[in-house]
């Protein structure tokens, strides 16, 4: 078996104080996120007057070049302990950040924001193997109240940046900008303060730095999940359109569904998330995630075919199962990509996690407008039966890999036989 942490820090200090000071972290940077991501578009076109085109290519190339910073700071985290990464991760998007109120060209706005999603992108493999040796006993339910305090952070920022938008000034910009620097400081500062500098974890002699690319049931978990993830753009893109320019719903119906998404998830994730604690779990709450969406794309369609002041009702309760599913798919995600990870190479398993989600969400805009709404009511059904169908591969895949984690028992290893029996999954 994969040994798991007890409740304790390696200095002596509990695992919930190290847990208090990842989910405040969490927030503050959160919060940063919620101010920058809703208003910088805006910015670099309006303020720094580079065309919507470029902007374009300059985010597509820094999210590519980004992807390569995953698995060697993975690496480092697991050799040189996950905080230390972290907080250097979190430091150089602070400088990256603010140095987006000095540009004045596209050359500049690439190099920056590719320096910037490097750093994103190993703060990102370093904090989840942070997050793995602050788990404590329940890590599930950790997970989830960080996850669900994460939402609130982003929706606090976002109805700041609400303000800045409606002032429309460079003034109101730079203040967003230079905030979400501060939080990324403030986020390290947090924890410089209140968390753990947990040392790495011995390696067994079979260890290689790369072996997580050798490890083929969890690079498949990590495809299917990372397909999965197209249904976080499903309600933040692909519905906000279909409103706008297929129905005759009211315009506030988009704000509507963008509320209901973030007050389903926040008011769910701690309740059904700290259920999803095993991998096998995990590939159940894939299925039933998968089984939510397939009702809830032809839901969204149906918008389409009823009454302007109809529209909203079918599209609040499409987003509102959507929501469920996707509380149920990402507990999932985290049950298989953490307890399927060695404790001892926690930060290069995270580091691929990561990178095949950021390249599912690059992805995702071209698939989902160019085909889903290509093919209108069909596109949308073809979405729910291709979720589905990704969440049925959930238990499956999750099986397979627990077979194959060192540990597992001999028989299991052979056929999947009875010592891995399925563990009750609480609304499955």
């Amino acid at each position: 078996m994969i040994m798991r942490n007890s409740g304790r820090g390696v200095d002596g200090g509990s695992a919930s104080g190290a847990q208090r000071a990842l989910i405040t972290a969490g927030f503050v940077s959160r919060v940063g996120n919620g101010l920058f991501n809703t208003a910088a578009v805006l910015y670099f076109t309006l303020v720094v007057h580079l065309p919507a085109a470029q902007v374009g290519v300059g985010l597509t190339v820094a999210g590519l070049c980004g992807l390569a910073a995953g698995i060697p700071a993975g690496n480092l985290a697991d050799r040189h302990g996950p905080r230390t990464v972290w907080l250097v991760g979190l430091g150089l998007q602070a400088v990256t950040m603010a140095s987006f109120v000095l540009i004045d060209g596209w050359l500049a706005f690439t190099l920056v924001a590719t320096v910037d999603r490097l750093a994103a992108t190993a703060s990102g493999a370093a904090g989840g193997a942070l997050i793995a040796r602050a788990g404590g006993d329940r890590p599930a339910a950790f997970r989830a109240r960080l996850r669900t305090f994460v939402n609130l952070g982003v929706v606090a920022g976002t109805l700041g940046a609400a303000v800045a938008i409606q002032v429309d000034t460079r003034a109101a910009y730079t203040v967003l900008i230079l905030a979400n620097a501060a939080s990324f400081a403030g986020a390290g500062l947090i924890a410089l303060l209140g968390v753990p500098d947990y040392p790495p974890l011995p390696r067994p002699a079979e260890h290689r730095r790369w072996s997580v690319l050798a490890d083929r049931p969890y690079a498949s978990f990590v495809a299917l999940y990372s397909a999965m993830g197209l249904q976080y753009q499903t309600v933040s893109l692909l519905l906000p359109i279909w409103l706008s320019a297929h129905t005759d719903a009211p315009r506030w119906t988009v704000a509507a569904v963008y509320a209901v998404n973030s007050g389903v998830c926040a008011l769910l994730q701690s309740r059904l998330g700290a259920t999803v604690e095993t991998p096998r779990q995990g590939g159940r709450a894939f299925r039933l995630a998968g089984l939510l969406f397939l009702v809830s794309c032809p839901l969204m369609a149906l918008t389409a075919d009823v009454p302007a002041w109809v529209a909203p009702v079918p599209a609040v309760l499409a987003v509102c199962v959507h929501s469920v599913g996707e509380v149920w798919e990402s507990s999932g995600g985290y049950a298989l990509g953490f307890g399927l990870a060695p404790d001892h190479a926690q930060g290069q398993y995270q580091g691929l996690f990561g990178i095949g989600f950021d390249a599912g969400q690059a992805l995702a805009p071209v698939v989902l407008t160019g085909a889903v709404l290509a093919l209108g009511h069909a596109g949308w059904l073809l979405l729910g039966v291709f979720f589905a169908a990704l969440g049925a591969a959930g238990p499956p895949v999750a099986a397979w890999a627990e077979r194959t984690r060192p540990g597992a028992p001999e028989a299991a290893r052979r056929q999947g036989g009875p010592e891995l029996l399925e563990e009750p999954l609480a609304g499955a």
